[in-house]
């Protein structure tokens, strides 16, 4: 059944989506156009002419386009004498067509006198095909010559010749000049209603009311219209849309009344004028019945559709979802029904969307500026696609999982299966109250044996590190027996240097490594519930998240504690189930065995946590994570070193993948499964788009400034292009706060306030994107740690550089709005996205100014609680069945538990296969670990000792004297457990059947 959902679901989205395509595309059935019409607008101009730079079609081609006329139109008009037209009239004669001389009437008096002798000359010919004479174009609506300078113009011309003569302006400015009518022989007006913003059903009408009022103002001249027409592409004008489909309307239910009328018109126009675009925007190059390459661009007769070849466009994009689908739905078994069916409807809307708009984008003619800007957007539309989808698979996984595949593991153990513990903790120039706080949890564990090494690197005031060696000796005197400390300076390698300083002071009894930041307060039982995970002997890392414990101080830290458990309640446990957690660098545990088996932790690398747990992924290592809080920290006290801290894991994670890009690939076999590489690609695929988003920035600010400086010549970008960032933005802000609401339990102010703390560093990480990739040098960094609040002056100059972009992008849309055209829907949508693009930037400046104000309580966004899972489940409990949930999950109760029924999703481990026994810890005797010939009960928890006092060496003869003295097991190795746990010890922790 589950695959037959598989299958269906896909299918039924898929017959909508065609069926969506169809109601789109239904056909409409229009009034045939004529066998043969009044007259076109003509302009013989090919693909690469432009008469702006002097270049014209020969007159070979001038013949060729009227002949392609012939038969279908009774006369042309043409609009100058330059460049070979005069000639039209000889070639147009040979080919019976009428003609309507132009003479083009600009600002520039020398060029008008020149045209002027050109059209004298042309009419002391003998041309009788020429029936009108047209003496300048819209000249008055350009105001590129007064009223009496053009009547001056008519009057000269009508004295010359018998042929009529007038001039052809829109509607409204013979309405307004009625001593212009008194010099022509006969009105033309242009009736453009695309200009006028009128939607295409109601822009007929609205052409023959606006002709009937010229014809009942001025009833005794003729009125023809010099102009009707509709864009077959380009910008939507209020109501007013561009488009094949429109034109195609307008014209043929325009000319079926027209011949009805008996009326005189010219078509705008014969062919599409892709020079046009210099002077009028795309929108001018659209305006032909033929295309540029004189090709007929819709149907003279048949129903008018909107999208012609939509069948073929419906198909692609139902093969592009499918093959999507088959990705994402490649480790898919515990997503429910409706997780299925959301990844198919925003899998089938993405790839739709993708169709539609490379078809709207080459409908365009192409250049090779436009080309290149063609590669660029498909290169980041396939960004956008990943990007999305891997967004919409960790929303459906988040939502809609049937049961959690890898529950944590979480077992009572007795005292002497338990291996000793490492607790690493570097330090430097930390407070030291601080870290003292943070010595006495660890004094307070609630386990049998372990150590913890203070590693105090580069310190250079001992006022610092002192006070702490002294403590760690008042806590070994007190008879903890526990700490021990070291002061190194100089010391290479940042953190990892100190951590694998740490590693090789470690007891060699210890099996197992934990690190901690300085800063931590943990939870007494942290090792005692974590440190049997690592029973399945694969398991190398067990982490859990990190929490803080300071979000009640300021408004300012309960929001960046709200942004932080996102990640840590969300994003982790998703990688979770893969095994594909990232590690960071506290509250994590580590086999010892396995973390020296790959020479420690990366001291080239500022996140030399995730890295290392990248490094034992590819080796087939396990990963588990908990949710739940055992440890919590403080947060930066400012926004500059919030920034700088995010600043550190962005540049990290780029030069991680620079360096594991060849496993990460898949290029160098290593063991990294396809969710390890889906995880980690994906999940540091947002970072980057920050960084591509801030190209786009960048590009979005030139592109308006060219807007507002040449407002004749540079439109705003296609408005379906527009329109990506706006979906884009919103469909991550709708995923985000549906996830704080249903997987982190947040409130609503919560959930705003994580929001706008996570859109702050935006910024911070494209520039660390860029940094990582274009930079391997910058060094490890701490993050300052109670800190003072920064004054308001300071807190402005941290969020300069986005207060720059803000201010930039407020700028440029107010410019952009002021533009003539700032009634058009395109320039509109531009303007919303450069607002929408500020958000960033003013989030940073109100998190910044936030953090400088500590008096703006926490009761503001309201401080969240501890990360809380359920109770651990007893290996002596034998009545206790299933597994159970992974911890900490909001809304556990929607999700069901692994079972026996789950075997094909999680395999038994090794482990498992291994053991047979069927008994409680007290049943058993738990054997000697190989090579170590010690007797079951030779120790208990009372009897086992801590390690090495502070200061000790492990590998010096007094501190093996001192670990022995603290031992009745001399020869016991602890670097691993005694032995396995039963089998249904394993079966009641959580690990499936």
């Amino acid at each position: 059944m589950k695959r037959s959902i598989t299958i269906i679901i896909p299918v039924i989205i898929a017959l909508l989506t065609i069926a969506l395509w169809a109601m789109l595309n239904q056909p409409s059935s229009e009034p045939p156009w004529p066998q043969r019409i009044q007259g076109f607008s003509f302009s013989p101009m090919r693909a690469d002419d432009d008469p702006t730079k002097k270049v014209y079609p020969s007159i070979s081609e001038i013949d060729e386009d009227l002949a392609l006329l012939q038969g279908d139109v009774h006369a042309v008009r043409t609009y100058t004498l330059e460049g070979g037209m005069d000639q039209v009239p000889r070639l147009a004669k040979a080919h019976g067509l009428n003609v309507t001389v132009g003479a083009w009437i600009g600002p520039f008096e020398n060029a008008n006198q020149l045209e002027m002798e050109r059209l004298t000359s042309l009419l002391r010919e003998w041309n009788d095909n020429i029936v009108r004479v047209m003496v300048g174009n819209e000249a008055i609506l350009r105001r590129d010559v007064t009223v009496p300078e053009l009547i001056e113009q008519l009057d000269a011309v009508r004295r010359i010749t018998d042929i009529p003569v007038g001039t052809a302006e829109p509607w409204h400015v013979w309405l307004k000049h009625p001593e212009l009518v008194e010099h022509v022989d006969f009105i033309a007006v242009h009736l453009l209603p695309y200009w006028e913003g009128l939607p295409v059903d109601e822009a007929v009408d609205y052409a023959f009311n606006r002709l009937a009022e010229v014809k009942a103002l001025y009833p005794n001249k003729e009125v023809i219209v010099g102009e009707v027409g509709w864009p077959s592409n380009g910008r939507r004008n209020r109501g007013a849309e561009a488009s094949q489909a429109n034109q195609t309307r307008f014209l043929r239910r325009f000319l079926a009344r027209a011949e009805q009328q008996d009326l005189v018109y010219y078509v705008m126009e014969a062919f599409d004028q892709p020079w046009k675009v210099q002077i009028e925007g795309a929108i001018g190059t659209y305006w032909g019945v033929y295309d540029a390459q004189r090709e007929p661009k819709f149907p003279l007769s048949q129903p008018v559709v909107r999208i012609p070849n939509w069948h073929e466009l419906a198909a692609l994009s139902v093969g592009m979802s499918v093959l999507l689908l088959l990705f994402l739905y490649r480790d898919s078994a515990t997503l429910s029904s409706s997780g299925k069916s959301f990844l198919a409807l925003v899998t089938y809307a993405v790839s739709t969307a993708a169709v539609f708009l490379v078809y709207d984008y080459t409908r365009q003619y192409m250049t090779p500026a436009t080309t290149a800007v063609g590669i660029l957007l498909l290169i980041g539309g396939i960004g956008v696609l990943v990007l999305l989808s891997a967004e919409a698979h960790e929303w459906a996984e988040s939502l809609w999982l049937r049961r959690w595949r890898r529950a944590f593991p979480r077992r009572e153990v007795p005292d002497e299966w338990l291996p000793t513990v490492s607790i690493h903790l570097p330090a430097y120039n930390e407070p030291p109250d601080m870290l003292a706080q943070t010595l006495d949890a660890l004094a307070g564990l609630d386990y049998p044996s372990y150590e913890v090494i203070v590693v105090d690197n580069n310190t250079k005031d001992p006022a610092v590190w002192e006070p702490i060696r002294a403590h760690c000796e008042r806590l070994a005197a007190a008879g903890n027996g526990r700490f021990r400390f070291f002061h190194v300076d100089p010391l290479e390698g940042f953190k990892a240097g100190a951590l694998n300083y740490a590693l090789r002071e470690t007891d060699p009894q210890a099996g197992i490594i934990a690190v901690i930041d300085a800063d931590y307060i943990v939870n007494p039982r942290w090792l005692r519930d974590l440190v049997p995970a690592f029973l399945e002997e694969s398991v190398a890392i067990v982490q859990a998240p990190q929490d803080y414990r300071d979000a009640h101080e300021s408004a300012f830290k309960a929001m960046c504690l709200a942004e932080y458990r996102g990640f840590f309640h969300i994003g982790m446990v998703t990688r979770n189930e893969r095994n594909a957690i990232i590690q960071h660098g506290t509250m994590t545990m580590i086999r010892r065995e396995t973390l020296e088996s790959v020479d420690g932790w990366a001291e080239w690398c500022i996140t030399e946590d995730a890295e290392l747990g990248l490094r034992l992924f590819e080796l087939g290592h396990k990963a588990l994570y908990i949710p739940e809080t055992y440890g919590r920290g403080l947060m930066p006290d400012t926004f500059a070193d919030f920034r700088k801290q995010r600043f550190r894991w962005a540049y990290g994670a780029v030069r991680i993948l620079l360096a594991h890009r060849k496993e990460l690939l898949g290029t160098k076999r290593t063991e990294l499964t396809a969710g390890q590489r889906w995880h980690f690609l994906s999940g540091w695929l947002p970072w980057f788009a920050d960084g591509f988003n801030l190209l786009f920035n960048f590009a979005a600010l030139a592109w308006s400034v060219a807007m507002v400086s040449f407002p004749h010549h540079v439109t705003p970008p296609y408005m379906s292009i527009a329109m990506v960032p706006l979906v884009l933005f919103g469909f991550k802000m709708l995923k985000s706060f549906v996830l704080y609401r249903r997987r982190v339990a947040a409130s609503l102010r919560q959930s705003i306030g994580a929001g706008i703390a996570g859109l702050a560093l935006s910024h911070t990480i494209a520039r660390a994107m860029f940094a990582g990739v274009f930079s391997g040098g910058i060094g490890f960094f701490r993050t300052p740690k109670q800190g003072k609040a920064p004054a308001l002056l300071r807190a402005l100059a941290d969020a300069r550089e986005e207060s720059l972009m803000m201010i930039a992008f407020w700028i440029a849309a107010g410019g952009v709005l002021l533009r003539e055209d700032a009634y058009m829907l395109d320039v509109k949508v531009w303007a919303a996205v450069l607002l929408v693009q500020s958000v960033p930037y003013l989030a940073a400046l109100l998190v910044s100014l936030l953090s400088a104000m500590p008096r703006i309580p926490a009761s503001l966004i309201g401080p969240m609680g501890e990360m809380r899972g359920p109770a651990p489940v007893s290996a002596a409990s034998p009545g206790t069945e299933g597994a159970a949930p992974a911890a900490g999950i909001a809304d556990r109760g929607s999700l069901e538990t692994s079972s026996c029924d789950d075997a094909d999703l999680a395999p038994q481990t090794a482990a498992e296969k291994r053991v047979t026994a069927q008994a409680t810890p007290d049943q058993v005797e738990p054997p000697a670990h190989p090579g170590s010939p010690v007797t079951p009960n030779e120790a208990t928890p009372a009897q086992t000792g801590p390690p090495a006092a502070a200061g000790d060496h492990p590998s010096s003869e007094a501190g093996a004297q001192a670990r022995d003295s603290r031992s009745t097991r001399p020869s016991e190795n602890r670097q691993g457990f005694v032995g396995p746990m039963p089998e249904q010890a394993l079966r009641q922790s959580g690990e499936p059947c």
